[in-house]
């Protein structure tokens, strides 16, 4: 029996002669679109400018050829990988009634030869392969992504853009100390309000001002960082606006609840909520795989060792859940999963490391269980609601 979400193989049974295959190899110029057609002998392969209207005529036309083979043509089912493209097309080719799928590019396997040919017609074929395969209901040949809506997908925008702007502010004082610092000039903080008024009393150690051209970047640099940090104010107001004004909608109510463990911010919460927990995924396996912590273990015979993390899944929320896996231990001391924590490490060496990852894994699904089942984790500390 197919589990729920399993997106490892087709749910509807494949009818070959009435179903039109189709797969795209997607570029910024254009689109190459591979078919296999009933009652046609031939697999065409035509190259299209980037237009969704252009591939839509394609697939009627192909569909027009079986018609007159004989064949009647009951489905239409189109893949390509994803990638720069995103999901628009998926949900446009499914609002004209034509099956569409998105394939994860990690899941196609690919030749193991040092050197081997790489053309867009070869990634066709072997797309054609791998997605006749899936859609036969056979395992393993491809997996397939789960294609969000348009609200779905502008809901992690803010989380997204906060983390770049939060990664843009740190380059940019990192910039302004490593310039004064080429200077002899330490300690000073340019993130500190007044920090442009006191440029000009800054003196290098021979007693010199700082130079024009050096002092004139520093007050441009100053004053990106002042707009990128209004840009953060702004992205965290709304945010909290949206809180206020839907408290009870789904995923809402969700970063509320999360928000209350304490050593949880909104902003980890909401991260978390957008990318991973409002999503609906199979079993608690599927969590963890989908955010890269699960193991990638290379075993041959006699030999037996662990290379890390797989690192196919979600970087976001890999990186959120270690650093909220260590800021857990702090602000969680008595829960159970700190205990287990310290019980595997404090007496050995050099395993914090890799137990913090475990720490993380666990972590994470049982957020995941609290957020959907309301079951607090044991010795998880809540605050008032």
């Amino acid at each position: 029996m197919q589990k729920l979400n399993d997106l490892s193989r087709s749910p509807s049974p494949l009818d070959p002669d009435g179903t039109l295959i189709a797969v795209i190899e997607l570029s910024l110029s254009s689109w190459l679109v591979a078919g296999i057609v009933p009652g046609v002998e031939r697999q065409p392969l035509k190259k299209l400018a980037v237009d969704e209207s252009a591939l839509l005529k394609l697939l009627h036309r192909w569909r027009e050829e079986a018609a007159k083979a004989g064949h009647r043509i009951k489905r239409i089912a189109v893949a390509f990988e994803a990638g720069r493209d995103g999901f628009w097309l998926a949900r446009w080719l499914s609002a004209r009634d034509i099956e569409a799928h998105v394939i994860h590019a990690s899941s196609v396997a690919v030749s193991r030869e040092h050197r081997r040919a790489k053309t867009d017609r070869l990634d066709t074929e072997l797309l054609k392969r791998s997605f006749l395969g899936w859609l036969r209901g056979e395992r393993d040949h491809c997996k397939m992504v789960a294609i969000p809506t348009t609200q779905d997908e502008d809901a992690k925008r803010p989380n997204r853009e906060h983390e770049s702007l939060v990664g843009e502010q740190s380059r940019i004082v990192n910039r302004m100390k490593a310039a004064l610092i080429r200077l002899g000039i330490r300690g000073f903080n340019p993130k500190l309000k007044k920090a442009a008024e006191r440029l000009d009393g800054l003196r290098t150690p021979e007693g010199e001002p700082i130079p024009p051209n050096t002092l004139a970047e520093l007050r441009r640099d100053m004053v990106r960082r002042r707009l990128v940090s209004d840009q953060i104010r702004q992205i965290e107001d709304a945010r909290r606006e949206r809180l206020k004004q839907a408290p009870s909608d789904g995923p809402h109510a969700m970063v509320r609840l999360l928000a209350r463990v304490i050593g949880v911010g909104v902003e980890t919460a909401d991260m978390l909520v957008q990318e991973v927990l409002s999503r609906s995924m199979r079993d608690r396996r599927a969590v963890a795989r989908y955010a890269g912590l699960t193991g990638s273990p290379d075993e041959s015979g006699r030999k037996r060792r662990e290379k890390g993390l797989s690192r196919s899944g979600n970087a976001r929320v890999r990186r959120g859940m270690i650093q909220l896996a260590w800021r857990f231990l702090m602000f969680q001391k008595d829960s159970t999963l700190a205990q287990w924590f310290r019980a595997r490490t404090e007496s050995a060496r050099g395993t914090r490391k890799t137990m913090i990852v475990a720490l993380a894994r666990k972590l994470l699904i049982a957020l995941r269980r609290l957020v959907r089942e309301g079951v607090v984790p044991d010795g998880v500390v809540l605050r008032p609601a």
